[in-house]
């Protein structure tokens, strides 16, 4: 039966995570260069349009129909236009309305791939972009969806236990980040990488898209519960606090080595503990989501040392911070899930084999995904190809893609 309290939440919820798309934009946005803000901006807001549309027509099915070819996507024709998709609880939360569950999943399946986006920043073509994040929605993101969260996905049922995901490690983090890391070395570097200054135009925007991205956050955690419970009330903690132990290691990480303590790198640190605690915030306890957030300001600031050592343009460091935090957030939930707190085991509570179900679930993640956004990206690079010409990028995409600017000065 419908509970009024859980449908209550999960409305709430899912405005949050909606929301968290155009802070997406915020945080992106101010990274970038005035003259690509509008662009930059762009990529999130026509997503959210975008894959809505593919979401209703097929993409929910592929994701959340009945098994199809063992475990690896759903039947499209469980839910093809919505067919099924109405007001009684449906087949993955029998307190909420089957199409709030849906419209739910779709706010995840909108922010995937606009994170990808920050890897090209500065330099795409609109029209193949759109491609692009329609074929990749359709063939890369449902299908991970499926085999984590769907009927008999294979990696829920992986060794007699499944890989444990509360909330998008894997599907959304994971996933991004291979992709970002193909986008950023088939897009190429921009021009004047590593000669001229591309240093962000806006702070204040990066802190803007944080606070919103943070509080958007807590309905994609604590909303994964499907209901107002204790484990959505875990999951909301739990995120609170490892963000902001990443946040705070970050800090401290950037005044050790940069001499200084930046407004950026705590930005940065933020989202890191975000993705981080994501997989484990249904799992774990309080003391070890604060071991999660130090970690992933550990890691994800030296990832992105590492890109900028390898000289990779990935304009916005989707793959450091998403790619990274999330690879250590799905390991680190094998290892600190305990069964109390949400019915998963992890090393400390005595199922060591977890580990290796959470190690099979990244690999699989990152490599289907990196393949397949390979072939897509590719084929649309050999044929209409994926980049502005030079001299539209020295101008600006706002001004080449959109006939557009962020800032108008001279009226």
């Amino acid at each position: 039966m419908i509970d009024t309290g859980d449908t209550a939440w999960m409305l709430v919820a899912t405005a949050l995570v909606m929301f968290m798309t155009p802070g997406l934009a915020f945080f992106y946005g101010g990274l970038v260069r005035n003259k690509n803000v509008l662009s930059t901006m762009m990529h999130s807001f026509i997503v959210i349009g975008l894959v809505s549309v593919l979401w209703v027509i097929v993409g929910y099915s592929l994701a959340f129909g009945s098994d199809w070819f063992g475990g690896l996507v759903g039947n499209p024709s469980d839910f093809f236009g919505m067919k099924d998709v109405g007001q009684e609880p449906g087949p993955y939360a029998d307190t909420i309305p089957h199409v709030l569950f849906m419209v739910f999943q779709m706010t995840f399946a909108i922010i995937t791939p606009a994170l990808i986006t920050g890897a090209f920043a500065e330099r795409a073509k609109f029209g193949p972009f759109l491609v692009f994040m329609a074929l990749w929605s359709l063939l890369v993101y449902a299908p991970i969806a499926h085999w984590v969260w769907g009927d008999s996905g294979w990696l829920q049922d992986l060794w007699g236990g499944g890989a444990l995901d509360f909330a998008g490690g894997t599907v959304v983090h994971i996933n991004a980040g291979a992709a970002a890391l193909v986008a950023a070395v088939l897009y190429g570097r921009r021009v004047g990488y590593g000669r001229e200054p591309m240093e962000p135009h806006n702070i204040p925007f990066v802190l803007l898209g944080a606070a919103i991205l943070w509080f958007g956050w807590f309905g994609f955690n604590a909303g994964s519960a499907l209901a107002a419970d204790g484990i959505a009330a875990n999951a909301f903690t739990v995120t609170f606090i490892a963000t902001a132990a990443a946040m705070f290691t970050w800090a401290m990480l950037s005044w050790m080595f940069a001499g200084k303590p930046s407004a950026v790198g705590v930005a940065a640190g933020a989202v890191a503990g975000l993705v981080a605690i994501t997989p484990a915030a249904g799992f774990v306890d309080v003391m070890p989501a604060l071991a999660i957030g130090v970690g992933a300001g550990l890691f994800c600031y030296g990832a992105v040392q590492l890109r900028i050592r390898l000289r990779l343009d990935d304009s916005l460091d989707v793959v450091g911070v998403h790619g990274v935090g999330g690879a250590w957030g799905a390991f680190a939930t094998g290892i600190f899930a305990v069964a109390a707190v949400g019915g998963g085991a992890g090393l400390i509570d005595d199922n060591a084999g977890q580990l290796a179900r959470q190690l099979t679930g990244i690999g699989a993640t990152f490599g289907y995904s990196f393949l397949v956004t390979l072939v897509i990206l590719k084929v649309l690079d050999l044929t209409v190809g994926l980049r502005v010409e030079e001299e539209a990028e020295r101008i600006g995409v706002d001004q080449s893609e959109h006939g557009e600017r962020g800032y108008v000065f001279d009226v």
